[in-house]
């Protein structure tokens, strides 16, 4: 029964590392997109930042302006905001990077299909 129960927990462990790793891959991206950074340094602003949709962009328009948004109030506990540009510059690096990730999948299943299994043959004739 423990060792069940360490299973699940390392489990856990492993999915939320990679939760916050993909957070943070996501942020970096958007900073180097251009958009800006404003610290909950405050209670008040940490309560603001809570009632704002977490982890996911939304804008928002102010004199004719379209202003987009993300709010991360767990990792960072801060919030992103940036202009068209900045939105439309990070949806492309964002896209590169996917296109990225599966060439590379893509890469390793066909490096894997091409496995030489010697003198044993293909075990999947079977």
């Amino acid at each position: 029964m423990k060792k069940a129960s360490i299973a699940v927990l390392t489990g856990i462990a492993l999915m939320l590392g990679a939760c916050v790793g993909a957070v943070q891959d996501k942020e970096n991206m958007m900073t180097a997109a251009g958009f800006n950074v404003r610290l909950a340094d405050t209670p008040d602003k940490i309560a603001a930042l809570k009632k704002l949709p977490p982890h996911k962009f939304f804008a928002q328009s102010k004199n004719n302006q379209v202003v987009y948004f993300y709010a991360d109030p767990t990792i960072c506990r801060c919030l992103y905001y940036g202009n068209q540009q900045a939105y439309q510059t990070y949806r492309q690096m964002a896209f590169q990077q996917n296109l990225a990730d599966q060439q590379q999948m893509t890469a390793e299943i066909n490096q894997q299909t091409a496995f030489d299994f010697g003198p044993w043959g293909d075990p999947f004739w079977y």
